[in-house]
């Protein structure tokens, strides 16, 4: 049998740095694929917080206002509510559930035997709000809407006016944060 003397072949050096590349990229279109399955089929929580407003009245009476969207793929459950830090007692919030997008901004409410029935709370819609009362969670349907009223949050007075509050939604998986200016109620 007569062998070959002049083999061509890869050295060991080149052959394992192919094998190395090769089983990366493979791994890689492995971990790409398995996140693109998890993601499309897991249904993410996703609020949108807008038209926030926080009101006080010259006699210390004040109000916060906001619009929580659900823009998620989920339910949700919202667990309280915090305006700069201290949390809404659940019967100082009043809520409405909003068949669709709130496009114009809310209003303030009556300093003074304000009712919550048949509240004009965006210059043209009129609804009833429904108090809240302790220890009850909201619940908010994936693409549902929530106008929210906070009457007397705990720390605010007419001091604050000017200043920069935050507002923070906690739902069962996370905080929504927003910021907005105190503002004057009188007109």
């Amino acid at each position: 049998m007569r062998l070959l003397r002049n083999k061509k072949a890869l050295s060991n050096v080149t052959s394992t740095l192919i094998l190395l590349v090769v089983s990366v990229l493979l791994a890689g279109v492995v971990t790409l694929y398995a996140t693109n399955i998890t993601m499309t089929r897991t249904q993410q929580e996703e609020l949108k917080i807008t038209k926030q407003h926080i009101w006080v009245y010259e006699n210390g009476t004040a109000f916060a206002a906001f619009v929580i969207d659900n823009v998620g793929g989920k339910d949700i459950v919202i667990d309280k509510i915090q305006v700069r830090g201290v949390e809404a007692s659940w019967s100082t919030i009043y809520y409405y559930r909003s068949s669709s997008s709130v496009t114009s901004d809310l209003v303030c409410p009556n300093s003074s035997g304000h009712s919550w029935t048949n509240f004009n709370y965006d210059g043209t819609n009129v609804a009833t709000f429904t108090a809240g009362t302790n220890n009850q969670d909201l619940t908010l349907a994936s693409g549902g809407t929530l106008v929210v009223y906070i009457t007397s949050p705990d720390n605010i007075s007419s001091n604050d006016i000017g200043t920069s509050v935050g507002i923070t939604v906690f739902t069962m998986n996370g905080q929504w944060y927003v910021e907005c200016n105190v503002e004057t109620a009188e007109s």
